[in-house]
């Protein structure tokens, strides 16, 4: 029954249904060096991208959790995203999918795919026709692959990074993309770049899939804003746990998550201000009061949303209290 199911898969891509893939000057060309990879302890697996072009994320970086990623490159062919995960969720190998997207693609001598399974299984292919350096290195559970490089050293370089590279996916993904900038990078500059990461196991819900999404649509420098993102990513993440921990009625764990987001994220007077709220209802009033006084002085619209949180239980003190803190 299985061999039935992508027999009929691959007739079905194949068919007049979806049409034969032909390349066309039309096509958007994204020459590009990106990073497909999962990590082997949480299973998570991502895909990571820059470019001389403007957003270049919204073509080439493609993800679903419990399946798997794709880079799709060079002249890009935005069907491989989509059919390829296809491919993967209906049993096919990434060396399979990768040959099944290629064989009906005209244009196969100018694209640069990179396919990985939720195993951590990769394929990846570089048309003899890339505009030079061109190139890709399949490894343990990541392939790096580029195009249009400035030389031939810069995807080993992304290789040799990720290998070395500590952290979550989505920081060691940043870290090879920054050792391909360091060794030249696009020839023709930087303007763009993108990091998908998704969960090695479905959710069921696909709001609940995506660990991080990010995308920096055009900047100077959109690796260093990339990095400035996904901490303020690693932040709001921390503040989201405290939600939950305070939903819960843990005020304490709640507290210690936002002291870790305003660590990482120490000019933002939201995460400063949940933070006292959380103290105030832990009992610390005087250090709640002592925050709360310098946020309602450069942003008086917080001291108005204030008595607003008691209504469903966001701030449980007394009357006494709550007018302490408004008399500030």
């Amino acid at each position: 029954m299985k061999f039935l199911r992508v027999f009929m898969v691959i007739f079905f891509f194949g068919s007049n249904l979806f049409g034969q893939q032909v390349f066309s000057k039309k096509e958007p060309f994204a020459h590009t060096y990106s990073i497909v990879a999962r990590d082997t302890v949480t299973g998570e697996m991502g895909v990571a991208v820059q470019s001389n072009w403007f957003s270049v994320g919204s073509l080439v970086v493609w993800g679903k959790a419990g399946v798997g990623v794709v880079a799709t490159q060079s002249f890009i062919n935005p069907s491989f995203g989509p059919r390829g995960l296809a491919l993967l969720e209906n049993g096919l190998t990434p060396a399979l999918a990768v040959k099944a997207l290629l064989e009906l693609d005209e244009g196969r001598e100018v694209r640069q795919l990179a396919i990985l399974d939720v195993q951590g299984n990769v394929e990846a292919y570089t048309g003899k026709n890339c505009i030079d350096a061109a190139g890709h290195i399949v490894g343990d559970n990541f392939s790096v692959q580029a195009n249009l490089m400035d030389k031939n050293t810069v995807w080993p370089a992304m290789a040799e990074a990720f290998k070395k590279s500590k952290g979550s996916l989505a920081e060691r993904m940043l870290i090879a993309m920054e050792a391909a900038q360091n060794e030249g990078g696009d020839i023709r500059g930087k303007q763009s770049a993108a990091i998908l990461v998704v969960k090695g196991e479905s959710a069921g819900h696909s709001w609940e899939d995506i660990v991080v999404d990010l995308r920096v649509e055009d900047h100077k420098n959109p690796l260093q804003e990339m990095k400035r993102l996904l901490t303020i990513h690693k932040a709001y993440d921390f503040m989201n746990k405290g939600d939950l921990a305070v939903e819960i009625g843990d005020n304490i764990l709640a507290k210690q998550l936002y002291k870790n987001a305003q660590k990482l994220n120490p000019n933002n007077l939201e995460m400063k201000y949940w933070y006292a709220i959380t103290l105030a209802n832990n009992g610390e009033m005087e250090e709640a009061k002592s925050i709360l006084k310098n946020i309602f002085k450069k942003n008086k619209k917080w001291k108005e949303l204030t008595p607003r949180l008691v209504k469903p239980k966001l701030l449980t003190i007394s009357k006494t209290e709550l007018q302490e803190i408004l008399n500030l």
